[in-house]
């Protein structure tokens, strides 16, 4: 079988090891006699799978039991409007947000259902090459609103300001990809299919004493009150989901945790960055020092040479190299699993462009 290089952004790049117990535990969990697919989520066997799942989020984030984790469904897109139904006010709602991106123009989207936006800073009209720095959140805000890293245009934040209310942010893309300060955060959410397993849960992580203080009657599956006392199961959780997030936190923590994890995807980001800025015939649509390590996004500068360079690719076992259809280009996405060999493999190909 010919090597695969995965550069897909999402569903992505597994651990190896993720796929094999996952496939293991689909024809017999634990030596259950049955498939992972049927068992009950309120076994004994599954319950232990959620228990330590949560638990691996606060040992890896370095939380305390102020924090909660929740494994909910909806993807990422379905916390647009969790956020704002959970913390903001109902009679006097306002929030601040940052435009960064298409994701983090749904979240706007959807909070200004619930109340008042304030946009602080956008590169919209920069066709989101940067991202925005000099603003101030004041306490008239019942949060900041921010998006870590964007998929599509390959910028990221290397730094999160300072706020005088609570700060929310959506780091489906960039999850336990480098060392932060978790703690510095109110509510963090995920969709799962970057860093932390296959599509069908999104993580959410949240310090328990901002909830329950917006004054709305909340609909039952977006209230994160209720998903707590229910401890991640008010409705059924998607059991597959969640195990093979499980074991890619697992592989994560015993591989040197998220520490070694930067240290890797500086490294992958240092080799692709370097040669689309030595090599002319590429170049990268965002500003250098908000580039992404996570999503490399880049195009050719002579576009007659389009068809030369995705037939050499392909032949070289790539995947997934298709930039988002929004902006075109192409777009190496280096999340967690993805090894350096498969980055050297892409720019041998950018090399070999004559």
């Amino acid at each position: 079988m010919t090597k695969i290089h995965n550069f897909s952004a999402g569903p992505c790049i597994l651990p190896q090891e993720v796929f094999q117990k996952s496939a293991e535990a689909i024809l017999d969990f634990n030596g259950s006699g049955l498939s992972l697919l049927e068992i009950s989520h309120r076994s004994k066997d599954f319950v232990a799978v959620m228990d330590e799942a949560r638990a691996i989020i606060k040992r890896l984030m370095n939380l305390g039991d102020d924090y909660e984790v929740l494994y909910l469904q909806g993807g990422a897109s379905l916390q647009f409007a969790m956020v704002p139904f959970n913390l903001m006010k109902l009679e006097s709602g306002k929030a601040a947000y940052t435009d960064t991106g298409t994701w983090a123009a749904g979240a706007i989207k959807e909070a200004k259902k619930l109340g008042k936006v304030d946009v602080v800073g956008s590169s919209k009209e920069e066709n989101y090459s940067f991202i925005p720095k000099d603003f101030k959140i004041g306490s008239e805000y019942d949060y900041f609103h921010c998006t870590s890293n964007n998929t599509i245009y390959g910028t990221e934040m290397k730094t999160f300001p300072k706020v005088d209310t609570l700060l929310v942010c959506d780091m489906s893309s960039d999850i336990f990809s480098r060392v932060i300060d978790f703690s510095q955060f109110d509510l963090i959410y995920a969709g799962a299919q970057k860093n932390m397993g296959p599509a069908g849960t999104t993580l959410v992580v949240v310090k328990k004493e901002i909830l329950g203080k917006s004054g709305r009657d909340i609909p039952s599956m977006l209230d994160y009150s209720l998903h707590i006392a229910k401890e991640s199961m008010y409705n059924t959780p998607p059991v597959f989901a969640v195990y093979a997030s499980l074991l890619t936190l697992q592989h994560l923590e015993n591989n040197g945790g998220i520490a070694a994890a930067e240290k890797n995807n500086i490294a992958k980001a240092e080799l692709i960055y370097n040669e689309i800025d030595r090599n002319p015939l590429f170049a990268t649509y965002c500003k250098v020092e908000d580039r992404s390590l996570m999503n490399a996004c880049f195009k050719l500068t002579d576009e007659s040479k389009k068809e030369e360079f995705d037939a050499a690719w392909k032949a070289a076992g790539i995947n997934g190299l298709n930039g988002h259809r929004s902006l075109g280009g192409y777009r190496a996405s280096m999340y967690n699993a993805l090894p350096l060999e498969s980055v050297q493999v892409l720019v041998d190909v950018i090399k070999n462009l004559k």
